[in-house]
């Protein structure tokens, strides 16, 4: 029979073979082998079937009834996976609901977040203190304080990443696994392992059908991450069918070629003894991440089991009704938890705190017997990172032009080399993005052998994510997740392929993760490379995108003002956009300015407009400055990096930096000029996409030279003479 244990909760007695077996009832494989006791083992294994029977029936009434208050959710894939459910959350996950955020626990990640009454509902039944039953039945429900949102949301207790996207979930999972291998390699010891959690991820067959998803898999069994175990839902049901409607691909064989151990599960709705043995075995995997394709019925006991309908619609009255009448209910009671059910998971909570206790007396061992390591250890838990680290930034850059991503390189690696809570990764572009520092040890399977003689082991932290930037990020969103700073992932690539990112990026702006996004090549200056490589448009995205700060910065003073900012926006997501070109050094930048989002870079008395320059076109702005002196015109120039970090200066700060009350400003930037009505007046921007030229010959194409770009604006301040309704609208020069 199944039988928790406090430290291990493993199956104590034999059991049935997962591989390949057609489970049927659960305990029918235990009762024939019995050898010992045989009356007694019957007897506990009728009472365990019982116990099981109770609870799944009325996990299921529930989740029919919370979808039925309001009419709407997903019933059908939490019913389906209610088995699975309880070998987790009873049986194997180690976990402490009094102590959500218990270090060394278990993660677990719905990734196919539409089933999350599933998470809710056990979250309820194992005695998470914020998730009451009132809460729960507020699924849906018009209450603003409300912590059942239709898919899992980070700030709920017990939920470890916001899903909803589908993959996104899994390749979070896969970034907490390599948390925990990180970390791992790097504290524990032959005597202590201090960090010995698993990570559980639930998956659907939308799931695997996703890009995100596939990138993950793929690159979670190239890192032989045998913490990792994913539990497949296999339904064969998708919002618009059957799933052979669109995939009638071999699921089991694709895994195993990505170099994931397969367990099968036939009866996934009853046979919780199986699921048991099977997780505990994905548990106990020495060199991969295991899948276990579970085969379950959605929506089951309804009128449309088995049916895309039963995917994200309620029941229907009738049916539930019915259902209770099949299962020996009273139809007319609803939200029905009975004291059998209750004490089936009563002493969970227990069991959580004796895990709680045990591994902070371990750790007080841990830190006595090695007080370097462990007072290291407990900076790390208690997300903060060596207080010399902003010393190790450049106290002064060369004075001859520079690339700004060879800036970013000059600031960042020192930090990232001194301190470990940085994980850098790039999407295979190390000699473009310069994030590589000296002496730096790669991420990877300790026994891995390359053609190209890269190694590396579980303690590095620099890490190769190949050509997956979208698995990248959202990687990157559960290495962050883990524990709030623990590890601070930095992501690498051209500044294009984030539109390849965006996803993640956003999910982690979302959640509030700290995430640094480097992105290089960041203009039409990029050159030959064509209109593929040179971004107009995606700035805007990230400007308008909520809870991130897009930084542009114009030469290597700003970049480490840049880097500052970034490192210490410790619930925000950034992007550090950055040049291919080299960059003219303007002595009037300032590091600390950057925090102001833009400041006056040249100040004039009595001018006749303000010229705002951004990022690598910064020193055009300088030069049309200059120019314009010839025609007696005044200009001062502004430099703005980020538009999130000017919103959140003071209303009289930002008055006194643009001055448009008193005398027009405009922006040069080759980007759509979307959204710089707000802070300009006019603007020489971009309409189309870029062009394949060298990197001069592109900005002369388009006319970012000094001389047309100064007629240009000297002509509209002789438009404004004449027609001073144009202070008022948006002038495209």
């Amino acid at each position: 029979m199944i039988s928790p244990s406090t430290d291990n909760m493993h199956i104590n007695s034999e059991t049935s073979t997962v591989n390949g077996t057609s489970h049927t009832a659960y305990g029918k494989n235990v009762v024939a082998e019995l050898k010992k006791e045989e009356k007694e083992e019957a007897k506990a294994v009728q009472k365990l079937s019982k116990e099981h029977d109770i609870v799944l029936k009325t996990f299921r009434i529930l989740i029919a009834d919370l979808c039925q208050q309001f009419g709407g959710g997903h019933p059908g894939g939490a019913i389906g996976m209610a088995a699975i459910g309880v070998a987790l959350w009873k049986y194997v996950m180690r976990y402490a609901p009094h102590t959500p955020d218990y270090f060394n626990r278990d993660r677990f990640v719905l990734s196919n977040g539409h089933t999350c009454l599933f998470q809710y509902t056990f979250l309820h039944l194992t005695g998470y203190k914020d998730m009451t039953l009132d809460q729960l039945k507020s699924y849906h429900s018009e209450r603003v304080d409300a912590i059942c949102p239709g898919h899992p949301e980070i700030e709920i207790e017990g939920i470890e990443v916001t899903t909803g996207p589908l993959g996104q979930g899994i390749a979070n999972a896969v970034g907490l696994a390599m948390a925990t291998k990180n970390l791992q390699a790097t504290y524990n010891t032959p005597d202590f392992d201090v960090v010995s959690n698993h990570t559980w991820c639930m998956i659907g067959d939308a799931c695997l059908q996703e890009g995100v998803a596939l990138e993950a898999i793929s690159y979670a069994g190239h890192l032989k991450l045998n913490n990792l175990t994913v539990i497949y839902d296999n339904n064969q049901i998708t919002c618009d069918g059957s799933v052979d409607l669109t995939n009638t691909e071999d699921v089991n064989t694709k895994m195993r070629a990505c170099n994931w151990n397969v367990i099968d599960i036939e009866d996934g709705c009853f046979d919780i003894e199986a699921i048991v043995d099977a997780l505990n075995q994905a548990r106990a995997s020495t060199d991969k991440p295991t899948f276990i394709n579970i085969r379950t019925v959605i929506g089951l006991g309804s009128k449309v089991a088995g049916d895309a309908a039963a995917h994200g619609a309620a029941f229907g009255t009738e049916d539930v009704a019915n259902i209770k009448r099949v299962y020996g209910f009273n139809p007319d009671e609803h939200f029905v938890i009975g004291k059998e059910v209750r004490d089936f998971f009563e002493k969970i909570p227990d069991r959580g705190q004796q895990l709680v206790q045990s591994w902070e007396k371990k750790v007080q061992e841990y830190e006595s017997k090695y007080p370097e390591l462990g007072a290291e250890f407990r900076r790390r838990r208690e997300g903060k990172l060596p207080d010399n680290w902003e010393d190790l930034i450049p106290a002064s850059f060369p004075e001859k032009p520079v690339a700004s991503r060879a800036a970013s390189g000059l600031v960042f690696n020192p930090i990232a080399k001194a301190c470990n809570n940085f994980m850098v990764g790039t999407a295979d572009l190390s000699p473009s993005v310069n994030m590589i520092w000296k002496d730096k040890v790669d991420f990877q399977p300790p026994d891995l052998k390359t053609q190209c003689g890269i190694t590396g082991n579980y303690s590095g932290r620099y890490i190769h994510y190949g050509i997956r930037e979208h698995a990248m990020a959202a990687i990157s969103n559960g290495l962050a997740a883990y524990a709030p700073n623990t590890i601070i992932p930095v992501t690498s690539s051209f500044f294009m392929f984030y539109l390849y990112a965006a996803p993640a990026v956003r999910m982690g702006a979302l959640q509030h993760l700290q995430v640094i996004h480097v992105a290089t090549h960041d203009s039409i200056g990029t050159g030959e490379d064509g209109p593929t490589h040179q971004p107009i448009e995606l700035a805007n995205l990230y400007r308008a995108m909520p809870n991130i700060l897009y930084i542009r910065p114009g030469d290597s003073e700003e970049v480490a003002g840049a880097w500052k900012v970034a490192i210490e926006a410790k619930n925000t997501p950034s992007i550090i956009s950055t040049s291919r070109q080299a960059l003219p050094q303007i002595p009037q930048t300032r590091r600390d300015m950057v925090a102001k989002g833009a400041y006056v870079l040249e100040e004039v008395d009595d001018a006749d407009l303000t010229l705002i320059g951004v990022g690598a076109e910064l020193s055009f702005a300088v030069n049309v400055a200059e120019a314009l002196k010839e025609k007696n015109i005044k200009a001062r120039v502004v430099s703005f990096p980020s538009w999130r970090l000017f919103e959140a200066q003071p209303l009289e700060y930002r008055r006194d930096v643009l001055r448009r009350h008193r005398f027009p400003a405009v922006v040069i930037e080759p980007y759509a000029a979307n959204g710089w009505e707000r802070y300009a007046n006019a603007g020489i921007n971009m309409k189309r996409f870029g062009q394949s030229l060298p990197c001069k010959a592109v900005y002369k194409l388009f006319g970012f030279e000094t001389e047309p770009m100064t007629e240009k604006v000297s002509a509209y301040l002789e438009r404004l003479k004449s027609d001073e309704i144009l202070r008022t609208e948006w002038v495209d020069l």
